[in-house]
C-alpha cells in the first residue's frame, strides 16, 4: 500500500485520467473472470472475519464497498469482489444509453487527495446493464456478491417526466440488485440536483418503487443519494420523505461544487468533514431502523471508524481505492473486523 501512492503520484498522475481509469477497468474485468480471482479474493482481498446480517438479504463480509462511478458498465463486479470489496455498487445507470459530457471531463486534485469530474452519467443503458447482471447472477460466485445499483435520469428527460426515467430503470434492473439507489445528486446533469426537492424526490421514489414491484422485486432496498451541498434543513427534510415513503436509507454523500476548480464535482479528502457531518445528522432523525451509506474522504483506518462512530451502517470508497491502490478495501475491511463492537 506504500509503494503504490508514490506510483499514483510520480506516474500515473502523468497520464490521461479517463484512459487510465478505462484500462484499469478492462484489466480488473479481465482479471475478474480469471483463475486468479478467487485466489486474491483468499488473500490480497481478504476482508477478515466480519460477517455482517440484517442489513441486506444477503451477508456481508465487511463494511467497505465501491462507491458508483467507479463500473458504469456493471462489468467489473467480480474482479472488485476478489479485491476485498464488500459490495460493489455500479452506476449510475439511465434508462437509455448516453455518451455523457464532452472532454475532458476527469480531473486530478492531487494536492487535495481528490479527483473532479463532470462525466454525465455516461453508460450503456439500463438494457446492457442487466444483461450483464443477468450472467452474473448466473454463477453460484456471482449470486453471493452484494451488489448495488445506482440509477438516474437521461440528460435530455424533462424534470417532469424524470419519474419514468427511474421507474424504468427499477422495472430493468431491480432484479438483479440486491439494492436501488436513486441518483438525484450528481451535478452533471442539468437540473438533476433540483429533483432533491422534497417532492420532486417524492414522485421519484413512489416511480422507483412501482417499477422494481413490475418486475416482481418489490422488496429490493431502496436508497436515495443526496448532495454534501445541501443545507441542514433540506436533508432534514430527505430524512423525513425517507420515513414517509417508507425507503430503506440513505447514501451520503456524493461530490461537491463548492471549490474552485472548475466545472463538475469533487470528490475525495476535501468531502471529509461534511460527509460526517451529514451522516450524523440523518441518523438524529432516521434512527437505528434506516441505510445509511457513509461516502466521502475515506482514505484511513480512522477515516472508517470517524464514519461508523457518526452512524453509517456501511461505507462506500472510490477517490482512495485510485489514489492508494488495490489493497485498500481488504485494508479497511480488515480493520473494521478487528473494531470492537
Amino acid at each position: 500500500m506504500h509503494i503504490y501512492p508514490m506510483i499514483y503520484r510520480h506516474l500515473l498522475s502523468r497520464t490521461d485520467p479517463e484512459k487510465a481509469h478505462t484500462y484499469a477497468m478492462k484489466a480488473i474485468s479481465v482479471f475478474g473472470r480469471s483463475p486468479l480471482a478467487p485466489l486474491a479474493s483468499h488473500t490480497v482481498g481478504r476482508r477478515g472475519s466480519e460477517t455482517i446480517t440484517g442489513i441486506f438479504t444477503k451477508p456481508l463480509p465487511g463494511r467497505v464497498g465501491l462507491a458508483a462511478g467507479q463500473d458504469k458498465k456493471a462489468a467489473a463486479i467480480e474482479g472488485l469482489d476478489a479485491l476485498g470489496f464488500a459490495f460493489v455498487e455500479v452506476g449510475t445507470i439511465t434508462p437509455e444509453p448516453q455518451p455523457g459530457n464532452e472532454q475532458p471531463r476527469l480531473w486530478r486534485v492531487i494536492d487535495e487527495g481528490a479527483l473532479r469530474n463532470r462525466m454525465g452519467f455516461n453508460n450503456e443503458g439500463a438494457q446492457a446493464a442487466a444483461a450483464r447482471l443477468k450472467v452474473l447472477r448466473m454463477t453460484p460466485r456471482g449470486r453471493k456478491i452484494v451488489v448495488g445499483v445506482n440509477i438516474g435520469k437521461n440528460k435530455w428527460t424533462s424534470p417532469e417526466d424524470a419519474p419514468k426515467d427511474y421507474e424504468k430503470c427499477a422495472s430493468i434492473l431491480a432484479p438483479y440488485a440486491d439494492y436501488l439507489v436513486i441518483n438525484v445528486s450528481s451535478p452533471n446533469t442539468p437540473g438533476l440536483r433540483d429533483l432533491q426537492a422534497v417532492d420532486s424526490l417524492r414522485e421519484i421514489a413512489r416511480a422507483t418503487r412501482a417499477g422494481a414491484e413490475q418486475a416482481g422485486a418489490g422488496s429490493v432496498p431502496i436508497l436515495v443519494k443526496i448532495a454534501p451541498d445541501l443545507a441542514d434543513e433540506d436533508i432534514d427534510a430527505v430524512a423525513h420523505m425517507v420515513i414517509e415513503e417508507k425507503l430503506d436509507g440513505v447514501v451520503a454523500t456524493n461530490t461537491t461544487i463548492k471549490h474552485e476548480h472548475g466545472e463538475g464535482g469533487v470528490s475525495g479528502a476535501p468531502l471529509r468533514e461534511r460527509a460526517l457531518e451529514v451522516v450524523s445528522r440523518l441518523r438524529s432523525i432516521l434512527g437505528r431502523d434506516y441505510i445509511i451509506i457513509g461516502v466521502g474522504g475515506i482514505f484511513t483506518t480512522h477515516d472508517t471508524d470517524a464514519m461508523i462512530s457518526a452512524g453509517a451502517d456501511l461505507i462506500e470508497i472510490l477517490t482512495s481505492f485510485i489514489t492508494e491502490g488495490p489493497l485498500l478495501p481488504g485494508h479497511l475491511n480488515r480493520a473494521l473486523a478487528r473494531r470492537p463492537v
